[in-house]
């Protein structure tokens, strides 16, 4: 895509103004403009040493469309220092030919603006830069909240329209392949450093417009920070570790946002690095650090409603790429049938992730899902296959007070008469509230799963403590 075809998918009548950068050195090369900017001049003069006040937004206007006139259409758009260079001597240039005086904090601020929006996201460019924000929800063109530290507050920036909200969203998800439109009002997509978004758009979305952006941080969680959170302890952390090692199949269950994610991203660094990983997604958003990974994503129908490609077929097909684990980013679908059949069939240590209020939900819905899948199977058929399938499952919730924690650590043991039979490893026992942050702590129930052997078998020996049995040696 050329540079000036992305500038005109972001092009705005104006937006309200972020915070102002730090200061940096303004280029003074006013350029050879007067043929094509004189006729500028007359409309937009400011008196010396006035500043326009309220025709700020003209002002940023006018000059962003001289840009869009000026800026070479061939330019590299990946190389943002070469284009803010660009845009910054045709900025200088323009402003002196219109005879504008600002004065140098509401030039740097106007300058930023335009580079938010031919580069960037347009207002919420500064919401993407502020590490302390965890997810931006739009309603809307004038209705902008943040998540920080786990609370919704509502930001005063704002879009300038909800066309303007609706060129941002084609920006995000034009570079996909992906489209939104009336016929096909809502998208799952991504942003070019994992952050899941998902948008949707009238008559779907009756208020207007809908974009959530869950971040990603730019230095990804690690085992340490999740136990200083109190998200899990590092009792339940190494006996997990082993269990990863170990090749125990595995779903990591909860609510919306409360961390699902971020535990497999984080758990993911413990699979040896000699083996061959496949990850699928909807949108992909794993951050696997080994080496051999193969990353899939689905690909939704085209405009005459063809070529999708579902989670089931990526599913289907990575058991013909050799893996040695595969790992689905989220079960939602009739995807859950072929993902317990890989795991019945060799792949063992595959994980997945699913929505669920407790670990005794995890499994009815993927019953549920499986059932999707139109096979016609009886109850008990399915059940086995979850039972044979899954030998763990991680369960995490978001507390009251914002915090994402580990609640339950369940396994799966077998099945007794038509009931899937598990046994909780790890329980959150809470055992207070203050200043409104939720007290408590992940505590082993004394219970020792069934798959020891298996851990054996792969060299790992587990002292009995970390169960809760009290003796300091090695279990055996």
């Amino acid at each position: 895509m050329s540079l000036l075809k992305r500038i005109e998918q972001g092009q705005t009548d104006g937006s309200p103004s972020p915070p102002a950068a730090p200061e940096q050195p303004v280029a003074s090369d006013a350029g050879d403009g007067t043929s094509r900017l004189s006729g500028l001049s007359a409309r937009r003069t400011a008196a010396p040493g006035q500043t326009p006040g309220g025709r700020i937004h003209d002002i940023k206007n006018e000059v962003q469309n001289r840009l869009l006139q000026e800026l070479d259409p061939t330019m590299d758009v990946t190389q943002t220092a070469d284009v803010r260079r660009q845009i910054e001597e045709l900025f200088e240039s323009i402003l002196t030919e219109m005879n504008i005086v600002l004065s140098r904090p509401e030039r740097r601020r106007l300058f930023e603006q335009i580079v938010a929006e031919i580069l960037g996201l347009g207002p919420i460019e500064p919401l993407l830069a502020d590490d302390t924000i965890t997810e931006i929800m739009i309603n809307g063109a004038k209705n902008i909240y943040i998540e920080r530290e786990g609370k919704i507050v509502r930001e005063p920036t704002s879009f300038e329209s909800d066309d303007h909200l609706m060129r941002i969203i084609d920006r995000i998800v034009a570079p996909l392949g992906r489209r939104i439109d009336e016929s096909s009002p809502y998208v799952d997509a991504r942003l070019q450093d994992g952050s899941r978004v998902n948008a949707v758009i009238p008559p779907i979305s009756l208020g207007g417009p809908t974009l959530t952006i869950r971040k990603f941080a730019k230095n990804p969680i690690t085992i340490e920070q999740l136990i200083e959170y109190g998200t899990v302890t590092a009792e339940a952390i190494e006996f997990i570790k082993a269990t990863v090692i170990a090749r125990v199949n595995m779903v990591i269950s909860g609510g919306t946002g409360s961390g699902k994610t971020t535990m497999l991203n984080v758990i993911s660094q413990y699979i040896p690095s000699d083996e061959r990983i496949l990850t699928i997604e909807n949108a992909a958003e794993l951050q696997l650090r080994q080496e051999h990974v193969v990353t899939l994503e689905s690909r939704p129908p085209n405009i005459e409603g063809r070529g999708e490609v579902t989670i089931k077929d990526l599913v289907v097909n990575a058991l013909r790429m050799r893996p040695d684990r595969i790992i689905v980013g989220e079960i939602r679908d009739e995807a859950a049938l072929d993902m317990l059949q890989a795991m019945n069939t060799g792949h063992d240590g595959s994980m997945t992730t699913a929505h669920s209020n407790s670990p005794r939900d995890t499994l009815s819905r993927i019953e549920t899902m499986t059932l999707m899948a139109g096979m016609d199977l009886p109850t008990r058929a399915i059940r086995e296959q979850i039972a044979s399938a899954l030998e763990l499952v991680i369960h995490l919730e978001r507390m009251r007070d914002g915090t994402r924690k580990v609640t339950h650590i369940s396994e799966i043991q077998g099945m007794e008469g038509d009931i899937i039979t598990m046994t909780d490893l790890f329980v959150f026992e809470q055992t207070g509230l203050e200043d409104g942050r939720v007290i408590g702590r992940l505590r082993p129930t004394g219970l020792r799963p069934k798959f020891m052997v298996k851990l054996e078998q792969a060299g790992i020996q587990l002292p009995a403590s970390i169960f809760g049995v009290g003796d300091r040696g090695s279990y055996r």
